[in-house]
This record gives structure tokens, C-alpha cells and sequence, in this order.
């Protein structure tokens, strides 16, 4: 098995390598990273004569459309674990999905997709409590709110259609009725936090998940290559491998 891991020499993709070096001695590695000066990788997808099985992506959404294209040209699975994608962007991944086994997901983490799960049980068991989302990361993160805290907001719309987003409350702190409300933290070096907060008047239900080890997110990425293998053109996500 051949796997190319784009953006090789980032934090993430670094934690990609040593999984697969520790715990798939049999996997041909491709490190690949666009711009970077770090030895012993390709800098572009292109410069990699073979063929791979898989693409784990953990770089920048700028790269997303170049990956894209290789991707699709090459015939080639591909897991995008990169966030922060732009409109423009999403819509290629959306349509890129049409011509290969591609798996997206904001965060690679089997809890989070089961926090996912319970949020949105939880908000049809209690329809008129108001929903609030804390997300905190470390201080070096970029995005705001987290592409997590997005998903799951944009997830629990499924369930209240007539939510409105309020993305950090700022002066008039007065709830509409139908506010999905999503707050950040960055300090220190948190992993990753997410919160799922659901009161009415009467009780408080809190739904967190904590991670601990930034190594779970490579152990999803890995996860989610070995699903895609021989699987059809199309848009897969955590749930699907839940």
C-alpha cells in the first residue's frame, strides 16, 4: 500500500508519518510539501513518479484546489483533513467528489462525530432550550470559529432549520429564539475542545469532548484511507465509517 501525505512536514503530517511508520511497517510513505524547505519530501504531488493509493491531506486550504486536481487527474482516493476552506473551495471538494472516493470531515476524531450525534438527539428530545457551542484551542490556531464548532452547528441546523448563527456575542447579549450561539478560546496549547451546551429553565445538559493527544487525529486520517480503499466516487465522512 501507498499512501502520500500532503503537508508532510507540518505538525499533523508529521504525526501521520510516525503512525504509519510505527504501526504499518508494510506502507510506502510519499511525503509530499508545497514550499517547505524540510529535507526528503517532494514538493509537489507531481514530482511523485508512482502511484498512490491514498492521499491523507493535513496542510493549508489554499492547497486545496492544486490537490484537487491531482487528485482527480490521478484517479487517486483522497482524505482531506485540512480546514478553513473558502466557499469557492467547498464547491470544488463538492464537485471533485463526483469523480473520486473523497472523505471531508472538519475533524478526524470518532468522538467528535458521536458528540455530533448525541447533539442532535439531544436538541430534538428538548426543542426549546437554547443551544450554545464553546470551542478552545491552542493560541498558535488560525480559524474562528473552529471548523468543528462549525460542523456542529451547521449539524444541529438539521434539526432547528430555523436557527441563525450567532459567532461570538458581542454588546447586546439577548438570545432570539432560534440562536445557535458559538464561542472561541485560544490560549495555551489545548489539543482541542468542544462543548455542546443545551438549557431551558428548568436543567442544563452538557456535551463535551476533549482531546488529548493531537495523535488521535492521524489515527482518524489513517482510519478514514484504509475505509476509501476500493470504495466509489463520493463524499464520505466520519459517520460513515461509524
Amino acid at each position: 500500500m501507498v499512501i502520500m501525505v500532503h503537508g508532510a512536514c507540518g505538525y499533523m503530517g508529521r504525526e501521520v508519518l510516525r503512525l504509519l511508520a510505527g504501526s504499518y511497517p508494510d506502507t510506502t510513505v510519499v511525503p509530499v510539501d508545497v514550499g517547505s524547505d524540510c529535507p526528503d519530501v517532494y514538493r509537489t504531488p507531481q514530482e511523485f513518479s508512482g502511484k498512490a493509493d491514498c492521499i491523507i491531506d493535513f496542510s493549508h486550504h489554499s492547497a486545496t484546489k492544486h490537490l484537487l486536481a491531482y487528485a482527480t487527474a490521478t484517479k487517486t482516493p483522497l482524505v482531506l483533513a485540512t480546514t478553513g476552506q473558502t466557499e469557492e473551495e467547498l464547491a470544488a471538494i463538492e464537485a471533485a467528489s463526483g469523480q473520486i472516493p473523497l472523505f471531508f470531515s472538519s475533524n478526524m476524531s470518532l468522538g467528535v462525530a458521536e458528540l455530533i450525534r448525541m447533539a442532535k438527539e439531544a436538541a430534538r428530545a428538548f426543542p426549546d432550550a437554547d443551544i450554545e457551542i464553546v470551542e478552545a484551542h491552542h493560541n498558535r490556531k488560525l480559524d474562528v470559529p473552529s471548523g468543528t464548532a462549525l460542523t456542529i452547528a451547521k449539524q444541529l441546523q438539521t434539526v432547528r432549520p430555523g436557527a441563525q448563527l450567532n459567532i461570538g456575542r458581542h454588546e447586546d447579549g439577548r438570545r432570539k429564539k432560534e440562536e445557535i450561539g458559538i464561542h472561541s478560546l485560544r490560549m495555551g496549547n489545548v489539543v482541542g475542545t468542544h462543548e455542546v451546551i443545551l438549557s431551558t429553565p428548568t436543567q442544563t445538559l452538557t456535551l463535551r469532548h476533549e482531546a488529548h493527544d493531537r495523535k488521535l487525529f492521524a489515527e482518524g486520517a489513517v482510519a478514514a484511507a484504509m475505509f476509501l480503499m476500493g470504495k466509489p466516487a463520493g463524499m464520505y465522512g466520519m459517520n460513515d465509517i461509524l
